[in-house]
């Protein structure tokens, strides 16, 4: 991940209770997961989501995007690159790629995008402080 914008790496494993009976993951599952990545990458950034919303923005999600593109089983050790940018006047776009963390063999990858509401659900432009947020460079 080489492009300018916020920048973050998060590791997990996978647990049991996401695995099928096939042996690999719930599809499903890969929102969760982008989910623990944008937290995480917040908080990395020195912003728990809590602190935003305290702030008064929200990020509610507007659209997903998925391709899966391999396996992943009980206790695999994932590794999530995700990138943060601003995408258009009030929308943020989380950018994830899901790979082995052992061997770099891919998993998944998407996007999620997000629009940027105060605390009545109203869209905004994001206020300076999470615009210098994304635009910051490789966490």
């Amino acid at each position: 991940m080489s492009a300018p914008g916020l920048q973050h790496r998060t590791e997990l494993r996978v647990r049991y209770s996401e695995t099928d009976q096939m042996g690999t993951f719930y599809n499903s599952r890969v929102l969760e997961w982008f989910e623990v990545a944008r937290t995480e990458c917040l908080r990395a950034a020195g912003l728990p989501y809590a602190e935003m919303e305290h702030r008064g923005a929200s990020l509610p999600l507007i659209e997903a995007g998925l391709k899966f593109q391999g396996r992943a089983r009980y206790d695999d050790r994932l590794q999530i690159d995700t990138r943060v940018t601003l995408a258009g006047r009030a929308s943020v776009r989380f950018e994830h790629t899901i790979t082995q963390a052992d061997n770099g063999a891919a998993v998944a990858s998407g996007f999620t995008l997000h629009a940027i509401t105060d605390p009545t659900g109203r869209p905004i432009r994001p206020p300076a402080w999470l615009s210098a947020l994304f635009s910051s460079s490789a966490q």
